[in-house]
C-alpha cells in the first residue's frame, strides 16, 4: 500500500503537470513561426546569377546611344513574373561599353535619346525639362541632381549581359 501511495499523483502535481505542458505548447506554438521567419532567408536558394541576356551582340552596338530591352525573372513573395526592362547601351570613344538606366534621378521619369529637337544629341526627360550628356551627366541647373545609374555589364560569347543598374556620383 505504501508502494501504491509513492506512485500515485496529487491533484496539485496533476495540475501543474497539465499547465507546464498546455503552456510549453502554447510557447512553441508561438515561437515557430518567429523562428522560421528569422531562418527562411539562410534556407533560401542562392540566386542562378547576377547577369541578364540582352540578345544583343556587342559588334551591333555603335557609338550611338541604342535602346536595348531585356526581361528579368522577379519574386515577390510566392508570385513570380517576368518584367521588361530598358537601357540606353553604347561604345563610347575608348571601346568600352557603357549602359544607363533610363530612369531620371529627379522623378523616375523615361528618359530618351535624342527625343527633343532642342536639344540634340542628349538625354532628355519631358516631365521637367532634365537633360543629361551623352555620358549619363546631370546637366546644372536642370532639375536632375545626380548622373544616370550605369548597368553593371558583361560580354559572354560576343553577347551583351546586364547586371545591376549602380548609381553614380559623377559621371
Amino acid at each position: 500500500m505504501s508502494q501504491d501511495k509513492k506512485n500515485q499523483v496529487s491533484r496539485r502535481q496533476f495540475l501543474n503537470y497539465t499547465l507546464t505542458g498546455v503552456g510549453g505548447f502554447m510557447a512553441a506554438g508561438m515561437l515557430a513561426p518567429m523562428v522560421r521567419f528569422a531562418i527562411d532567408p539562410v534556407l533560401q536558394p542562392k540566386a542562378q546569377g547576377d547577369y541578364v541576356s540582352t540578345g544583343k551582340s556587342v559588334d551591333e552596338l555603335t557609338s550611338e546611344p541604342q535602346r536595348v530591352d531585356f526581361t528579368i525573372r522577379q519574386v515577390d513573395a510566392w508570385y513570380e513574373s517576368d518584367v521588361s526592362k530598358v537601357a540606353w547601351v553604347y561604345k563610347q570613344e575608348d571601346g568600352s561599353i557603357l549602359a544607363l538606366s533610363p530612369t531620371c534621378t529627379h522623378l523616375g521619369c523615361f528618359v530618351g535619346w535624342n527625343d527633343n529637337e532642342n536639344y540634340p544629341n542628349m538625354f532628355y526627360c519631358p516631365c521637367h525639362d532634365g537633360l543629361y550628356e551623352k555620358s549619363g551627366k546631370n546637366v546644372p541647373g536642370t532639375p536632375p541632381t545626380a548622373p544616370l545609374a550605369a548597368f553593371e555589364h558583361d560580354v559572354k560569347d560576343g553577347i551583351l549581359y546586364l547586371g545591376k543598374a549602380i548609381p553614380r556620383e559623377e559621371a
